[in-house]
């Protein structure tokens, strides 16, 4: 279900956008090959992939999940337990707060396995990230610089620059929120 809500909307966001499959895939840096396979329903994305052609289209991540969750109710949003997997395994991302536009921000909340480092690339100029460490330990690279995060820990950023995520226990997997605001 999750595969063709993603190549449904890549397909229409694409469309909307008037590009072909060439140019979504030099905007987006992922191969015309993959762009055509998602579309298709023949391939599934990784988080990662998926990252780079949402920024690509100066898009939310969430656009690619079911309209249907935002709800238009400004108190409500409905329950969903979309999430999303690294290939490696490493990280997995669930949807708390699809992004609406009303808002302007999206909410994840993500696990990072033990002794794992997720790179991310840029969003667009001006996105802010807003982590809070749920539990466990973790760093966050910013500026060749890694700044450690304990469980109650809370930091904001510019996400229009590469940034990494680290779990730095060898045992726990680290829980955290990441609160992405597009201005």
């Amino acid at each position: 279900m999750i595969k063709y809500e993603i190549g449904h909307q890549l397909k229409q966001i694409r469309n909307d956008a008037g590009w072909s499959l060439s140019r979504a895939a030099n905007e987006t840096g992922v191969s015309k090959a993959m762009l055509g396979q998602i579309e298709r329903n023949e391939s599934s994305p990784t988080i990662s992939t998926l990252w780079k052609i949402a920024t690509g289209f100066h898009k939310p991540l969430s656009v690619f999940v079911n309209d249907a969750l935002i709800t238009e109710d400004d108190e409500s949003v409905r329950s969903t337990h979309i999430s999303f997997t690294h290939h490696k395994h490493d990280l997995k991302a669930r949807i708390l707060f699809p992004f609406d536009p009303r808002f302007g921000f999206e909410l994840f909340s993500i696990k990072l396995d033990p002794d794992q480092t997720h790179i991310s690339e840029p969003h667009d100029k001006g996105v802010i990230e807003h982590i809070t460490v749920i539990k466990g330990n973790m760093e966050v690279k910013l500026n060749g610089e890694w700044k450690k995060l304990a469980e109650g820990d809370v930091l904001r950023f510019k996400a229009d620059q590469p940034h990494e995520y680290r779990n730095t226990d060898k045992d726990t997997t680290t829980e955290f929120h990441n609160l992405i605001f597009y201005t």
